[in-house]
């Protein structure tokens, strides 16, 4: 895989503010299209999270209408920023809803999620969302679902890799203060009481921290084995930046965002060998991920991250669902995404067999990265939660 080169400078193509329309290769009658709104974050701290996002469901929506489409029909596509702004979020649902979108896609932060998804949910949208955080599928919404592993369901596999570890008896928890990021540290400590790992340190750092040599050092005086990291990309870069310089020679774990490609760009050596579970890798080892990872660099030149791979699996997670109900029905393409099993033998796109629950969590498989030399190396391949 080729390492991702001016990343910044690629995502700042696609970070103008306001609405644009993509109908790809596409001039028939509006009766024979589906609309898709994707309202995503591309402007403010959470731009290149919401541009890979972006710009995988736009692979996926080329790739299918090149294909026929769904149901006969071609997918025109319309993306709206949300600024990395909750409200905003939550009156670009309700102008995709007067659009007429059959389908909304995004928002990726789990905070704008909370706020946007009862819009979606009162107008019986079907909402494909990029938020890992567990609190989302809890509250009963019927129309959202999720394109990765929540964190209630991604944490007890960190929990049982960490207590396969016998160097690992005590460990430090640095989390960011959002919805994201105490939704994933409520998740690893309660998935640890199961194990023979101690939480030493419980510490907290707030959105857009630039300093963590306080962080750092909390973690040092607590004589942890470890410590487990659940912050956004940029953070995450500085955190790991500040424990190379602190000379931490400990083992760093943590979730699909510190090895997020973003984050080994901005931490350089630091990030190596950092370890993480994560749901999606466009480095798994399977001929679906490998055409895809090609597809995607092709198209963008730059490697894909989960991001990417959460919006282009979650357009064909839309096709599925229309194929299997059979007609272009938001409530019956809802009540039929719950339940269902997708595998790759149908849907290529997929990249992964992937099990919807009645909740919209996925299950599925899922894998251990560690970094060496800047590059994200697979070293295990986890089964889905339902085959321990």
């Amino acid at each position: 895989m080729r390492k991702p080169i001016a990343l910044t400078k690629r995502l700042a193509i696609a970070t103008a503010i306001g609405l644009t329309v993509t109908s790809f290769g596409f001039s028939a009658h509006a009766a024979e299209t589906v609309k898709v709104a994707q309202i995503v974050e591309l402007t403010g701290n959470g731009a290149t999270v919401g541009t890979n996002f972006k710009n995988g469901a736009d692979l996926a929506i080329k790739e299918i209408n090149a294909a026929g489409g769904i149901l006969g029909r071609q997918i025109v596509t319309t993306s709206a920023d949300t600024q990395t702004n909750p409200g905003i979020s939550k009156a670009l649902a309700q102008k995709a809803i007067d659009d007429d979108a059959f389908a909304v896609l995004g928002p990726v932060y789990s905070g704008a999620i909370m706020v946007s998804m009862h819009t979606t949910e009162a107008a019986k949208v079907p909402n494909f969302i990029g938020g890992e955080a567990a609190a989302i599928t809890q509250q009963g919404n019927p129309y959202v679902f999720r394109t990765s592993l929540t964190q209630a369901d991604a944490m007890p596999k960190v929990a049982r890799y960490l207590d396969g570890r016998k160097d690992v008896n005590n460990l430090a928890v640095i989390f960011v203060n959002n919805d994201f990021g105490k939704g994933g540290r409520d998740a690893i400590i309660e998935a640890l009481k199961s194990t023979h790992v101690k939480v030493a340190a419980d510490i907290s750092t707030a959105v857009g921290q630039v300093d963590f040599s306080s962080a750092v050092l909390k973690a040092k005086q607590s004589n942890a084995d470890a410590i487990f990291a659940y912050l956004h990309e940029e953070e995450s870069a500085r955190l790991l930046r500040e424990l190379k310089k602190q000379g931490w020679d400990k083992p760093i774990i943590g979730e699909t965002t510190l090895v997020n490609q973003k984050v080994i760009e901005l931490a350089g050596e630091a990030a190596n060998g950092v370890v993480a579970h994560v749901g999606l890798t466009a480095d798994a080892p399977s001929p679906e991920m490998q055409r895809y990872a090609k597809a995607f660099h092709d198209a963008y030149g730059y490697t894909s991250d989960h991001n990417a791979l959460k919006g282009y699996t979650g357009v064909y997670m839309l096709k599925a669902g229309i194929d299997k109900a059979g007609k272009f029905d938001r409530e019956l393409v809802a009540k039929t995404l719950h339940g269902i099993h997708i595998s790759v033998k149908d849907y290529p796109g997929m990249l992964m067999d992937v099990t919807v629950d009645d909740k919209g969590d996925l299950d599925r498989e899922s894998f251990l990265v560690e970094v060496v030399d800047g590059q994200q190396k697979v070293v295990g391949t986890l089964p889905p939660l339902s085959k321990k």
